[in-house]
């Protein structure tokens, strides 16, 4: 259980995104979609109500850590996933490229 305030971070298969809630408010998420063991990361918000608190940092952290704890890799197409990688290495092991085909991919499913 949390306690008020905390940010609390789950994964909402049905919508395919990552959610990071405070006191049961959605305050951000960050969007993916699979792809053959892949999790391609695509879009991140954090709404405006709750930013500058460190919020889409902390989201990306566990939605990478679940992913690795589900023997999956990640594919980083939305700009703030990857410059998160850029600074956290510890995920460098698991991280596909993003390829054209990959684009190509995505903006189909995306229409």
């Amino acid at each position: 259980m949390s306690t008020p305030g905390t940010p609390v971070v789950e994964r909402s298969d049905a919508l395919h995104r990552y959610e990071i809630r405070i006191d049961g408010e959605l305050a951000g998420f960050t969007e993916y979609l699979g792809l053959d063991g892949q999790r391609v990361f695509y879009h991140t918000l954090v709404e405006e109500a709750f930013a500058g608190r460190g919020l889409a940092g902390q989201l990306v952290q566990e939605a990478l850590t679940d992913v690795r704890a589900a023997g999956k890799r990640i594919v980083p197409v939305c700009p703030y996933v990857a410059k998160f990688l850029i600074k956290h290495d510890e995920f460098a092991d698991m991280t596909d490229e993003v390829t054209p085909e990959v684009k190509d991919w995505l903006r189909t499913r995306l229409r």
